[in-house]
């Protein structure tokens, strides 16, 4: 996926904006396996996926796997982003990936200078939330099924591209159960 289409998904720019901020953007990859970001560390970069596939998880006695990103979607340690703090998070690469690496000083540089990427800015941070509080509201009042039911709805090509051991992490089951449901919705 194109970065310029990326950046309009979040907030549209005027042109001008739009190759300001494109200009602080640099293309890298990685292979998979690779710990793209990493819990307990500041982190001074932006990604947004161009081809590939990640997991966000957190270590405690296991790995509990909290988000899935793929193309066109933002990779991002929000607690190092607002508050230049180590993250919770590490971030994993579950396939090849391509990523466009934008810096946070840069932006916030360029937040400073251009009400436009000022105003993207502030989009792309309320869009986060809502993938946040979406996340958290669908943990806490829905059971495993309506989860993996809402997950095959709004990401089908995730049951296909991610490990079930990964897939049931992220629903908070174990994979026996993972099995079990998939078992009963056939």
């Amino acid at each position: 996926m194109e970065i310029s289409i990326i950046l309009d998904q979040i907030h549209e720019l005027p042109e001008k904006s739009k190759l300001a901020l494109q200009n602080n953007i640099s293309e890298i990859s990685f292979p998979k396996g690779h710990i793209l970001l990493k819990a307990n560390k500041v982190e001074s970069n932006i990604y947004f996926i161009k081809k590939g596939l990640v997991r966000a998880y957190i270590q405690r006695d296991n790995e509990v796997t909290f988000w899935f990103g793929k193309e066109g979607e933002t990779v991002i340690s929000m607690k190092s982003y607002v508050e230049e703090q180590p993250g919770y998070e590490n971030i994993e690469l579950l396939e090849d990936c391509e990523l466009y690496e934008l810096k946070t000083n840069n932006l916030k540089k360029l937040f400073s200078e251009d009400v436009h990427i000022a105003n993207w800015g502030r989009k792309f941070a309320e869009k986060e939330l809502i993938k946040t509080e979406e996340r958290l509201i669908s943990k806490q009042f829905k059971n495993a099924s309506e989860r993996y039911l809402e997950l095959m709805q709004n990401h089908p090509e995730l049951i296909q591209r991610v490990q079930l051991g990964h897939i049931a992490s992220y629903l908070g089951i174990t994979q026996v159960s993972l099995s079990r449901i998939r078992a009963e919705l056939k």
